[in-house]
Parts: structure tokens; C-alpha cells; sequence
């Protein structure tokens, strides 16, 4: 799979509006058959920065999502909300879905 992280430091007077001046990005976005996750998270320490995690399933599925409509138009629609170009991480990961995280085991419930 993709798997992407990008931060995003929207403008101080767009920050609280964030989710919903992506909503329709987002909903478009997960609704991408190749799509396997995409969400969106504030941080604690800095209320203008959002943290976007999102996984494809191949590179058709990536490049669908940078070729489809509402991604041209998330091109022209969100950078005005922004402070500063968007930072982000993109690796190929072997593997389609999240891993569980044994040094933080939580024992089976009877």
C-alpha cells in the first residue's frame, strides 16, 4: 500500500473551519475504491496544524486519487486556507492494513 502523512498549517482563522472546508474533499477522497483511509486529526500542541493519514492500496489507486476531480479541485480550493505549503511522507508499505501494536498489548476481555 501508499501510505501518506501530510501536515497541513491552515491559516488561524481557518483552523476551526478545517474539517468542514474538507469535508467534501474527504468524503470523495474515501469513497475512492482504492482508497483505504483517510483521516483527518488536529493537533494537541498547535490548533492550526492538521495531521492527514491516508493509505491507497497500489499505485493505480494513488494515482487515481492525484488524477480524479476532487482532488484538481482540492488543488485550487484549499491552499488559500493555508499558512505555508503542506509537508507530507509517502512510502510503500508491504502490507494493506494497520498492524497491532504488541508493545502495547491489551489482554483479551472475558
Amino acid at each position: 500500500m501508499i501510505f501518506i502523512t501530510a501536515k497541513f498549517r491552515v491559516l488561524p482563522q481557518h483552523a476551526d473551519q478545517w474539517p468542514e472546508i474538507t469535508r467534501e474533499f474527504t468524503e470523495a477522497t474515501r469513497a475512492e475504491p482504492g482508497c483505504l483511509w483517510f483521516d483527518w486529526s488536529r493537533s494537541l500542541d498547535d490548533p492550526a496544524e492538521y495531521v492527514l493519514v491516508e493509505a491507497f492500496r497500489d499505485d493505480e489507486a494513488g494515482a487515481a486519487h492525484v488524477g480524479s476531480e476532487h482532488f484538481r479541485t482540492a488543488q485550487r480550493t484549499l491552499p488559500p486556507h493555508l499558512a505555508e505549503t503542506p509537508r507530507i511522507v509517502n512510502v510503500k508499505v508491504p502490507q494493506d492494513d494497520w498492524s497491532l501494536l504488541g508493545e502495547m498489548a491489551v489482554p483479551a476481555k472475558d
